[in-house]
């Protein structure tokens, strides 16, 4: 694990990165890097290659000009950083709010490992533990979701 510097603060650890269904809100894939690592670079692994569409946040600008997605065929809905927002049109901005709330998906998953798991640091010194940590606490989220589509 390494640290990072976001804005002024400094960050020691990891980052969990995942892809999510968008109709069931279940977590395929599960890829832990260390916290210098940007989010971009491990898109191609979130995806398993069926997907008919991806949304993610500003993060993951320009994903679809890398590249290990040129033959995919999906529509991108990637969200507009916050400083090109304010600058966009009554209609960009419905857009953009509607592309929000498809990758709300994703942060329903993080907000549950962090507050139901109480996930919010990491435990042990290594990325290997860690990272095994997280499988289990993202088939844990799974289990719980399912739960709740059956009820």
């Amino acid at each position: 694990m390494c640290q990072t510097k976001k804005g002024n603060e400094w960050h020691f650890g990891m980052k969990m990165h995942i892809g999510v269904d968008d109709a069931f809100g279940l977590i395929h894939s599960v890829k832990t890097t260390s916290a210098n690592v940007h989010d971009i670079v491990m898109s191609g692994q979130l995806l398993h290659g069926k997907e008919k569409r991806v949304s993610g946040d500003a993060g993951y600008l320009g994903m679809e000009k890398r590249k290990e997605h040129e033959r995919r065929k999906v529509d991108w809905l990637i969200n507009q950083r916050p400083g090109k927002r304010k600058a966009m049109s009554k209609d960009e901005l419905e857009t953009e709010t509607i592309k929000s709330s498809l990758s709300t998906q994703v942060e329903h998953s993080f907000a549950r490992i962090k507050q139901q798991f109480g996930y919010s640091k990491v435990r042990y010194r290594g990325l290997n533990k860690n990272t095994n940590r997280l499988y289990l606490l993202a088939a844990f989220c799974n289990l719980l979701r399912v739960k709740t589509l059956l009820a």
